[in-house]
């Protein structure tokens, strides 16, 4: 087994990195959407998949409290779910090609993984005493 880098902030988390990265996936592609779209569905998926990072930011904040860093992870899921909605709904309008979106989703099904772990396990990642 390799060595075990310590987490310091969320920026360090895995999930936290690959969210990021995806939201900012979605952003270029979200670029060539039809300009019609850009006060609906552009601006309904980018702000949901900036949201899953965020949310797991604001989660990492929160680990003192377990009631509160679980609220703020199913937030970040309930996002996620939300992007692979509106991935669906670009899929339909052809907005973007099939192996994009499958990418996209796949991608984000791992994050929910990710997530729903967290989620099951906070006693993990809450620090101080309950």
């Amino acid at each position: 087994m390799g060595e075990r880098t310590a987490i310091r902030s969320h920026r360090d988390l895995q999930v936290y990195s690959r969210a990021f990265q995806a939201a900012m996936d979605i952003f270029e592609h979200t670029k060539g959407f039809p300009r019609d779209e850009i006060f609906s569905l552009t601006n309904q998926i980018r702000r949901s998949s900036r949201s899953v990072s965020m949310n797991l930011a604001e989660a990492w904040r929160k680990r003192r409290y377990q009631a509160a860093f679980i609220a703020k992870l199913s937030d970040a899921e309930s996002e996620a779910a939300e992007t692979q909605t509106s991935l669906e709904f670009a899929l339909a309008c052809g907005y973007l090609d099939e192996s994009t979106t499958e990418r996209l989703m796949d991608e984000y099904e791992q994050l929910l993984r990710m997530i729903v772990s967290m989620i099951n396990d906070p006693g993990r990642w809450i620090i101080g005493n309950q």
